[in-house]
């Protein structure tokens, strides 16, 4: 191989190695700023101090505050069923009616064995009166036969009969009064079961307990009901409201009274105003959540039973709060946290949730300070080792 070979050779050696130099250092920066290696772009905001107007948001179900089963008191069969889903009903309307089967016989054999126990008293007292006429005139006639006894007018044995005779006479208006009491109280037993017969009959009548609205029919004629089975069921709709369930970390501050908006599924764009109602006392220790009943400032005329419906509710204001953006959340398994950037350097601090507006602020707990700086938003999931780099933006040109 002579010289200007050799030189030609290495000359283009030389040029190669200044290629794949070049193309692997443009290929390691293209890897280090768009590839796996890159830094992660994130947005950070700071930790401030701020009034907050917490908001707390649940989902709930429209439920009947007042509803009504309604049905026999002893097992029967229906005889008819005056109404049909949806009917607004008075109160006292018919519903239903049982089959009274021999409560109407057994009734006009009670009101004939009243009749005849009037009967039985008015000769019992009739009685009474003859025994008391009896009594008296056998004790005027004993007292002239005493009289006449001690002035020997009559013997011994005279005056003991007349007295005999006043003896009976008491004894048969005794015996008169004893009637007379034991027919009153055959009477007022009678009274009774023939009251308790006709108030059997008139339970068989299944009448509408207040104004409302059918809201099932349970059964039909000829079908027949145990005790306390419903025939038809109805609602009072004035008595609609939301059972409303709640994160229990976030329920500080839930009581009766606090203005809520309401959203129904039905009705998503449009806010209906309401207040809540009750706040019950045992929670849900499964779900971790409260219960709340909130009511309609004016119940909308297409409310469904069984609808779902999202509630936000207008919390107590809380003066200087230390807030962050509720997009700075993560989880880590349950554990709710943010991540801070400590010189630079990435750390999930836990934090404690415990408000939140509808702007979307939270407050949280003494493990961040107001100036701290936590990421917001970020390209990827970030873990403590992340090479990150912070941004204004994610999209168009932030740097």
């Amino acid at each position: 191989m002579n010289t200007p070979f050799k030189l030609h050779y290495f000359s283009q050696r030389f040029w190669l190695i200044i290629v794949a130099i070049v193309v692997l250092s443009g290929f390691g920066f293209v890897v280090a700023r768009s590839g796996p290696l890159a830094p992660i772009k994130v947005t950070v905001a700071e930790v401030i101090e701020a009034d907050l107007a917490p908001t707390l948001f649940g989902i709930g179900t429209v439920e009947a505050r007042r509803s009504y089963q309604i049905g026999p008191t002893a097992a029967g069969r229906v005889q008819s069923v005056a109404v049909d889903v949806g009917e607004l009903v008075k109160a006292g309307q018919l519903l239903a009616e049982m089959d009274p089967i021999d409560l109407d016989q057994r009734a006009a054999a009670g009101g004939a064995a009243l009749a005849r126990a009037s009967s039985a008293i008015a000769a019992a007292a009739a009685q009474r009166r003859d025994a008391q006429v009896r009594r008296e005139l056998s004790g005027a006639n004993a007292r002239r036969y005493v009289e006449l006894g001690e002035k020997a007018f009559v013997t011994r044995s005279v005056v003991d009969g007349k007295l005999q005779e006043e003896q009976s006479a008491i004894a048969q208006l005794n015996a008169a009064e004893a009637t007379l009491s034991g027919a009153r109280q055959d009477q007022a037993r009678l009274r009774s079961e023939h009251a308790g017969l006709l108030q059997q009959r008139a339970k068989i009548r299944l009448v509408a307990p207040v104004d409302g609205i059918i809201t099932a029919r349970d059964a039909e004629p000829g079908s027949t009901l145990v005790a306390g089975q419903s025939a038809v069921r109805m609602i009072d709709p004035g008595s609609l409201w939301i059972k409303l369930r709640l994160d229990q970390s976030r329920s500080s501050g839930l009581q009766p009274g606090l203005s809520a908006k309401i959203t129904l599924r039905s009705q998503p764009g449009i806010e209906i105003s309401g207040k809540v109602a009750r706040v019950e006392l045992i929670a849900d220790s499964i779900t971790e959540e409260r219960l709340a009943q909130v009511s309609f400032e004016r119940i909308p005329d297409t409310l469904a039973i069984g609808e779902m419906a999202e509630v936000t509710l207008q919390l107590p204001a809380i003066k200087k709060a230390r807030v962050i953006p509720s997009a700075a959340l993560r989880y880590q398994g349950d554990i709710a946290g943010v991540w801070k950037l400590v010189d630079g350097a990435l750390q999930f601090t836990p934090v404690k949730l415990s408000a939140s507006s509808s702007d979307g602020k939270i407050q949280v707990n003494e493990a961040l300070s107001v100036g701290d700086s936590i990421v917001v938003h970020s390209e990827k999931e970030l873990k403590s080792d992340s090479r990150i780099k912070v941004v204004t933006a994610l999209t168009g040109s932030g740097k």
